[in-house]
């Protein structure tokens, strides 16, 4: 057997946040006294840190910085809050609950992100640990929602369209769980559990993490094919179903994949996973635990730009990894096994379930939920959830799925769509539909350009180019983004944009329509009048020359304009 040398995960400096996490007592740090501060809005970053792991970020709105300032007050402070649901999907009676805390303690909207979680924005510190217990009353959790843990495990939106579906959602919950942190420090702060003694042997309360849990976030993504809705390759694990007769054989695994990256910075790129083998359905809690830990045991814990999966492989190799699984698990994967994706992306409209119940795809654009003008789309659904019987499914698209729809209240339910004049985007350019971007400003932090509030202005420009060259209804994958950490995974998409500075952006061209290759920067640096001078003649040359049948990005290839990137080390080449 080849040996592999070891690398020891404390070898160089820690860096400040390894340090923050040993010494907080599993995840407890001072968080408790630091919430009953009532001199100001914000909270120490040390706590700000531990934060994350609860499901928490502290922003503050960037649009009324100066104005601050000026008056001599702090910032504006406030707190994003995630709450996440394994596969997405929730209870009409979660929704409701959601709707609630977002007006009593939010700023009047939800976000569905881009891994099928919801965002509350502008919850202030004093409202935070209420808002945490209602979302724990109805059954759901902010915890691991954030922080250097596993994240809310992405899976198909339809678990009713076959009985392969429903085990594959069935197997997403299992691995989610198993995976949680055991601290009971979210329980003590959030829901006043009463204390336990702390252990800081690393293994009575954190068995997979240990006292310092993981070096960076760390996703998992479950695809069934052909869809790939999930973006499987752009998860640190993902499991894809092997599917033969109509029975769920097991999953083909993918390791090492990753959105973010830093500008001016080639160590730092965005990759795809490879997949290295197959497993049946029993072994994936098995297989999920050891990458967890190899990943725990390995990962760079003193630069945290380099600190993710991806990196870890790489820097080792994809056969270190494979040998070091085998070793952990006692037994191999099986060699991989055929399967096909052809799009990433949702299915608008009705749709019957294997189950005979119907279910309605909305598009939600950006995954914004909120009242705007005749577009009552949050009173609408409000009111749709207060009769509805089946579930709401936040796709990995940030749109939502009404689902378990029954025959006897299709009708009721197609009343309220025409009332508050919700949509599937069927009058939408199949651009728009096809459309992804981050909130960015004026909340997040790390935005150096507008995204939510700026990819649907732009879109009505590019429309117009596409109108003109009869590409209105040909669908291409387009994601923005206010920064280069890739929540809405543009180094996927046929078309991107990431934020460079305010009104400027990278602009990146040739990712695949099924999500499998990367895209690669086209033009650098560039404002709104040079984003549309250079795509009106891509534009026109794609109508004009493509061949039947082929993708945006595939033509922008084949066409030259970019060259073909399937590995992140060559996406700065």
């Amino acid at each position: 057997m080849v040996q592999y040398e070891k690398y020891p995960p404390h070898d160089a400096p820690h860096s400040d946040v390894e340090d923050i996490k040993r010494n907080s007592q599993y995840l407890r740090g001072s968080l408790e006294e630091t919430l009953k501060d009532p001199i100001t809005g914000s909270i120490p970053e040390d706590d700000n840190r531990l934060m994350k792991h609860h499901g928490s970020y502290m922003q503050d709105d960037r649009d009324l910085r100066n104005e601050r300032k000026k008056q001599k007050l702090e910032p504006a402070y406030q707190f994003m809050l995630r709450v996440r649901a394994s596969g997405g999907i929730v209870t009409p009676a979660q929704w409701l609950m959601m709707d609630d805390i977002s007006h009593k303690y939010g700023n009047n909207t939800i976000r569905l992100t881009t891994r099928q979680s919801f965002q509350l924005h502008g919850v202030l510190k004093w409202n935070l640990k209420n808002t945490i217990r209602e979302v724990n009353d109805a059954l759901l959790s902010t915890l691991a929602a954030c922080g250097d843990v596993n994240r809310n495990v992405m899976c198909n939106t339809n678990p009713d369209q076959s009985a392969v579906h429903a085990q594959v959602y069935d197997w997403a919950c299992k691995v989610s769980t198993h995976l949680d942190p055991r601290t009971r420090a979210y329980h003590e702060i959030w829901l006043d559990e009463e204390k336990v003694i702390d252990s800081r042997d690393g293994v009575e309360q954190e068995p997979i993490y240990g006292a310092v849990y993981l070096p960076r976030k760390f996703k998992i993504g479950i695809a069934v094919p052909p869809s790939n809705d999930v973006d499987v390759f752009s998860q640190d694990l993902g499991f894809i179903a092997i599917v033969e007769n109509g029975l769920l054989q097991g999953f083909n695994v993918a390791v090492g994949g990753g959105m973010g990256m830093t500008h001016g910075d080639d160590k730092t790129y965005p990759q795809v996973s490879k997949v290295i083998g197959f497993i049946t359905p029993d072994q994936m809690i098995d297989v999920a635990e050891k990458v967890v830990t190899i990943q725990r045991d390995y990962g760079d814990r003193a630069v945290r730009k380099h600190a993710r999966f991806k990196y870890t492989i790489d820097d080792r190799g994809l056969d270190w990894l494979v040998a070091e699984l085998h070793e952990r698990l006692g037994w191999q994967l099986q060699e991989a096994r055929p399967f096909q994706f052809d799009h990433n992306g949702d299915r608008y409209g009705w749709v019957k379930g294997a189950d005979g119940k119907w279910l309605l795809t909305l598009f939600i654009e950006n995954g914004r939920i909120m009242d705007d003008g005749d577009y009552q789309l949050m009173t609408g659904l409000r009111e749709i959830a207060k009769v509805h019987t089946g579930d709401f499914r936040l796709t990995p698209n940030q749109n939502l799925v009404i689902g378990g729809i029954t025959s006897a209240k299709k009708k009721t339910i197609e009343a309220l769509i025409a009332r508050y004049h919700l949509t599937d985007g069927a009058h939408y350019s199949a651009l728009r539909r096809n459309s992804m971007a981050c909130v960015a400003l004026p909340t997040c932090g790390m935005a150096m350009a507008e995204a939510e509030r700026y990819l649907p202005e732009l879109m009505t420009k590019l429309e117009n180019q596409l109108d003109a060259v009869g590409l209105r209804n040909e669908d291409i994958v387009i994601r923005m983004t206010g920064c280069p950490n890739g929540c809405a995974r543009p180094a996927l998409a046929e078309l991107s944009f990431i934020g460079k500075a305010p009104g400027r952006y990278n602009m990146y061209l040739g990712g695949s329509f099924d999500g499998s290759r990367l895209n690669k920067m086209y033009k650098e640096n560039i404002n709104e009048d040079e984003i549309l001078s250079t795509l009106q003649p891509i534009f026109g040359r794609y109508a004009a020359e493509r061949n039947e049948g082929e993708h945006f990005g595939d033509f922008v290839i084949r066409a030259g304009y970019v060259d073909a990137v399937y590995d992140g080390r060559q996406f700065h080449a």
